[in-house]
């Protein structure tokens, strides 16, 4: 049977810039799909992992999902993840989301995955602590210097204000220029660290986002303070199997994904049982949908993995190609 024109709208990286999203607007839009998941309203499987080439010092993430509702969306994102890209001057994560209607299953967009992917990595981080941090949480510690690490700390900040943030990372000239970066864009004062320890120890929030090129366990947790609350999300791990022994809540993204898979920073605490079904307290998705309690207690020390969610990332998608439609912004692709 024949069928009528079908196009995909395309966002380029350039396309995604040109829409100067505001801080609110992503983290809502993001906070729009933990709901839905929350709800049971989306369809998600676990990210799996493509290893290219032997020798290459990377691999490729590829996640999928899909919402039944608010927003009538499936998605695969396929996103690099190259840690000595930085040799080359290019990013260590970059990628494409392919978007598509959930009841036919027509390609209807794509947009730049790199972006996007550190904005909505940043969303996660900073809704996390919305629901699970202290509210008068004013010491920041943060540990990495990638793309996402500039959005943990824009977007944590823009909720909380921070009266001193600390960074810290491997080389000394990412984390200064890291530094001078948010400094210069937040309008405020930021501490850059020679070593991980005055970066974190006492910190109200503390997210490690390391790029080892093994697990190491580089944050001790002796220099957590209690009340704190602690993102991990390296890749490779960097903390140490007692983290999760100090925690009053376990939460993290979606346990299917957390549970399996041969990377992220607890995957040695799943398998040494000390995250499980029995330990977690809830998905973040289902605090969000108020269906699970977030911090109930000033004193609560809580623990959010985040190993990245396709729904975010559809979400967040959806939202540009709404914003670019009243701005002009894109291409317009033939496909059949």
């Amino acid at each position: 049977m024949p069928h009528p024109p079908l196009h995909i709208d395309f966002l380029n990286a350039l396309d995604v810039e040109a829409l100067a999203l505001t801080d609110a607007e992503i983290i809502a839009a993001v906070e729009a799909g933990l709901a839905a998941q929350g709800h049971k309203a989306t369809e998600i499987e676990p990210r799996v992992h493509l290893m290219p080439k032997a020798g290459a010092n990377g691999h490729f993430n590829v996640l999928r999902g899909a919402f039944r509702a608010p927003i009538n969306r499936a998605g695969v994102k396929v996103i690099g993840d190259f840690v000595d890209n930085y040799k080359l001057g290019l990013p260590s994560e970059m990628g494409l989301l392919l978007l598509m209607d959930p009841m036919t299953g027509v390609p209807t967009a794509i947009v730049d995955g790199s972006h996007l992917t550190d904005m909505r990595t940043g969303a996660i981080t900073a809704i996390g602590a919305k629901y699970l941090a202290r509210k008068g949480s004013k010491v920041l510690g943060h540990v990495g210097a990638r793309g996402t690490a500039y959005w943990n700390v824009r977007l944590l900040d823009s909720l909380f204000d921070f009266d001193e943030i600390r960074v810290h990372s491997r080389r000394p000239e990412s984390r200064d220029a890291f530094g001078a970066k948010l400094a210069a864009d937040l309008g405020k004062r930021v501490v850059v660290t020679e070593d991980w320890r005055s970066c974190v120890e006492g910190a109200d929030i503390v997210v490690e986002a390391s790029r080892l090129n093994a697990p190491e366990p580089m944050l001790k947790t002796d220099w957590i303070k209690p009340g704190a609350f602690v993102v991990p999300y390296g890749t490779m791990s960097a903390v140490e199997l007692s983290l999760t022994d100090i925690m009053s809540k376990l939460v993290v993204d979606d346990w299917g994904q957390c549970k399996g898979g041969p990377f992220g920073s607890l995957r040695a605490h799943v398998e040494a049982g000390k995250l499980s079904e029995e330990t977690l307290h809830a998905e973040m998705g289902e605090i969000v949908a108020g269906l699970k309690p977030g911090r109930e207690s000033e004193d609560e020390t809580i623990l959010f993995w985040h190993r990245g969610l396709s729904l975010s990332d559809i979400a967040l998608g959806h939202f540009m190609l709404e914003k670019a439609r009243t701005m002009g912004l894109g291409q317009r692709l033939r496909y059949a």
